[in-house]
């Protein structure tokens, strides 16, 4: 697990920095990085959505998981750990949180690569690593605190992958990888429009669905 921690410590480094950065950005500016980390946001979710190889199983799935995370308020829970940190903006905390965790946390790449660092080996993930440590900086000036707190679910949703590595890998097919990427693109476009004020949805609560839609596209073949 040395990669996932690495990773861990280097998203909550990068996100220090974008925090210190943040202090002395002007409203204005600050707008403009928000208006552009939300539209590389829309952008990414296009292109990870395009990999959905299932798509009655991932449409399923996202139902399921949606139904499910509403039941457990999701959305409403992280809001009150926001309101405990945060207390002036609880929705920017939640925002800045879910991004991030979509951004770094969803893809092949974090998929395959937690269970070779579970394995022993941490190539994958101390590259992606570098990467998410550069973009914490970026998401940490525009959303905050969230995105700080994000290497905490990092933590815990690659290290169970790691952990679980002997008893995953071979049940993980390519076309479950590119439904749990492509779901991952359905949220994280979710959140983008939330970003740009277009609509609010609550993408907490459709967390559920990076479970669910793995264990339908495991099932159903289309």
């Amino acid at each position: 697990m040395l990669g996932t921690l690495l990773n861990a410590a280097g998203v909550a480094l990068g996100a220090s920095i974008g925090l210190l950065l943040r202090r002395g950005i002007p409203k204005e500016l600050e707008e403009k990085i928000f208006d552009a980390v939300g539209l590389f946001t829309v952008a990414l979710g296009i292109v990870m959505s395009c990999s959905i190889e299932r798509p009655v199983a991932t449409v399923l799935g996202l139902l399921a998981g949606s139904i499910l995370g509403s039941f457990l308020k999701i959305e409403e829970n992280l809001s009150k750990i926001g309101s405990i940190i945060k207390k002036e903006d609880t929705g920017a905390f939640t925002q800045g949180l879910l991004t991030a965790f979509m951004t770094y946390c969803v893809g092949p790449m974090t998929i395959i690569g937690s269970i070779e660092d579970g394995l022993g080996d941490p190539s994958i993930i101390l590259a992606k690593a570098v990467m998410d440590t550069t973009v914490s900086i970026a998401y940490a000036a525009a959303m905050g605190y969230g995105v700080l707190f994000s290497s905490i679910l990092l933590l815990a949703f690659q290290g169970s992958l790691a952990l679980a590595a002997s008893f995953l890998k071979p049940y993980l097919s390519t076309a479950t990888l590119h439904d749990i990427t492509g779901v991952g693109g359905i949220l994280l476009i979710g959140l983008a429009l939330n970003l740009l004020k277009v609509r609010k949805i609550k993408v907490g609560d459709m967390l559920p669905s990076l479970i669910t839609v793995p264990l339908l596209s495991a099932i159903i073949k289309t």
